[in-house]
């Protein structure tokens, strides 16, 4: 009887860290398959976050057609960074044509982000590859999307698990994105990884 309850003991023992295991390798794919877009506006006043979303709106119509072309993060990012010049500039122009002075400063760079939640899907913290668009002082409320792949416009659940899996990303991240009741032991288990990142990247 002993000798069962230990075999059964290790079975347990061994599923439990495969299925981890799974969890460390969603883990990776957010940490090197994913770029995010992050606009963060002047300050909190009603126009500088108006003018925060036009210039979302201006990148998001540059970028998404570029983006939904380009097979893989790897390709993407090296995109970005090759245009990051011209991407400011597009940036500025919108600040030029609303009638403002500020100056916007776009980078390419980790970042570590909180747990964000929203109708259609959701993302863990963690240390992110993110566009960040810096207008004025930055001292304001930001906005934030999934530049790669191009999440940037709102869809469905089904929207967001097609385009999930046609970046690759595997059911059980899919799932666990998406706001699926069924794997939020998993989507718990990726937030706790990322608060792990974001405490050893900001410490």
């Amino acid at each position: 009887m002993r000798k069962i309850l230990k075999f059964f003991g290790f079975c347990m023992l061994a599923a439990v860290l495969i299925w981890f295991g799974t969890v460390l390798a969603d883990r990776q794919k957010l940490d090197e398959d994913l770029i995010r877009l992050h606009v963060v506006a002047a300050s909190d006043s009603e126009d500088d976050q108006a003018l925060k979303l036009q210039v979302r709106d201006a990148l998001v119509r540059e970028l998404e057609p570029v983006m939904d072309s380009l097979p893989d993060a790897e390709e993407a990012e090296a995109f970005l960074r090759e245009n990051l010049t011209e991407l400011e500039e597009i940036v500025n122009r919108v600040i030029r044509e609303a009638g403002r002075s500020d100056t916007a400063h776009v980078t390419l760079e980790k970042e570590a982000f909180d747990t964000r939640r929203y109708d259609t899907f959701s993302l863990p913290a963690g240390v992110y590859e993110s566009l960040r668009v810096t207008i004025g002082e930055g001292k304001g409320r930001n906005w934030w999307c999934v530049v790669f792949p191009s999440l940037c416009v709102p869809a469905s659940s089904q929207g967001f698990a097609d385009t999930a899996a046609g970046s690759g990303f595997a059911d059980s991240l899919t799932g666990a994105l998406s706001n699926d009741g069924g794997y939020e032991v998993r989507f718990f288990f990726l937030d706790c990884l990322g608060r792990i990142e974001n405490f050893f990247r900001r410490s």
